[in-house]
């Protein structure tokens, strides 16, 4: 508990304090963010403002979590580590596809099929060494069992042998750190929107965490023993992680709510969308996880019912997508749709959190 409240606290502090810095140094380099043409005449005065402020909540995270550690004199857990791996890679290519808007000037970055190179190779690199170390009671930090509140036993990508479930794992990983990378990035189109998602999404994390390491594997059936325990490596570690996201994000958001004086850019959707894949991941809540995100997969498939309408019949469902951009046509807002579209999020992590708790209430056997 100690280390939680350690590693959000730092975080916080690190971020709140180290954007304006980082603002400073943008705004001297000139590194202002390029609005695309085809969006809302709004943001056409939001045309130069610094980006790339996912640096700072990148730092802030990993500086809170290795400082709680330090201060405990901890070791990091080898999950968290492969997560910070997947948030930090994400990271990188998010900053290239920044870095290249703001020396090109213009609104389009890497190239669809390079960001899509460097998304996967990262996501390769982190689903092959989840399946590795093995603690002392055989739990990697992934399983080959696709997870809802747990693993499900008969869903298990390993069917075949252990080579094949190295490969389908490797492509569900894919598929979860694609969809929640793009996710969040398409959910970041109004100031504070996505980071304050993103606090809800690992608060509730961190309460999923923290009760999975409180719940031990113990059961007797014959005495009539209590069923719910929870395979997850490093339940505690993951609930430390979640802190620091929620302490950097915070700090963040004091800064990039509207008006913002920074957006987090590629650079911090990218790393908020691995972070987030990763710990659906190692804490083996896969599925439940679109639950308790699910504004960003209502944005997402915004963006996707669009394509395919227009693609389709020629015709678009939403005045444009994604969908908090459809609203700012109607009239709304920008200030209303980020609060209600919070609000949203906040209903689906509750929902997502009542499941796992049914779920995780004591099962008597006999």
């Amino acid at each position: 508990m100690i280390a939680i409240i350690i590693a959000g606290a730092t975080a916080f502090l690190l971020s709140i304090v180290g954007t304006p810095l980082f603002i400073k140094l943008l705004v001297r380099k000139s590194y202002g963010q390029f609005i695309r043409d085809d969006g809302p005449t709004s943001h056409a005065t939001k045309r130069g403002t610094p980006t790339m402020g996912g640096v700072a909540i990148i730092l802030a995270t990993i500086l809170g979590y290795g400082l709680s550690h330090l201060f405990l004199l901890t070791a990091p857990s080898i999950s968290i580590l492969l997560v910070l791996f997947l948030m930090v890679g994400l990271g990188v290519v998010g900053f290239l596809d920044d870095y290249l808007k703001i020396s090109q000037q213009r609104s389009l970055g890497l190239r669809p099929r390079a960001k899509l190179i460097g998304q996967f190779l990262v996501a390769t690199a982190f689903a092959v060494l989840a399946l590795l170390f093995p603690d002392g009671n055989g739990n990697t930090p992934a399983s080959t069992k696709i997870s809802f509140v747990r693993d499900i036993e008969w869903l298990d990508l390993a069917f075949a042998g252990s080579v094949v479930g190295f490969i389908l794992f490797a492509i569900w990983a894919n598929f979860l750190v694609a969809a929640w990378s793009n996710g969040v990035n398409l959910t970041d189109g109004l100031d504070g929107l996505a980071s304050g998602a993103t606090i809800i999404f690992t608060a509730t994390y961190l309460v999923i965490a923290f009760w999975q390491w409180r719940q031990v594997c113990n059961v007797d059936l014959d005495a009539g023993g209590v069923v719910h325990c929870y395979d997850a490596r490093d339940p505690l570690d993951a609930a430390v992680l979640c802190a620091a996201i929620i302490g950097a994000c915070v700090g963040f958001l004091w800064w990039n709510t509207s008006p913002a004086k920074i957006f987090m850019g590629d650079t911090g959707s990218l790393a908020l969308g691995g972070a987030i894949a990763g710990l659906t991941i190692v804490t083996r809540t896969e599925i439940l996880g679109a639950v308790i995100g699910g504004l960003f997969v209502v944005i997402a498939l915004s963006v996707i019912i669009q394509v395919g309408s227009f693609k389709l019949t020629g015709k678009r469902v939403f005045r444009m997508a994604p969908l908090q951009h459809h609203f700012e046509l109607k009239g709304w807002n920008e200030v209303t749709i980020v609060v209600r579209f919070w609000i949203v999020a906040g209903v689906l992590a509750g929902l997502g959190l009542g499941i796992f708790y049914l779920d995780a209430l004591p099962r008597i056997t006999s």
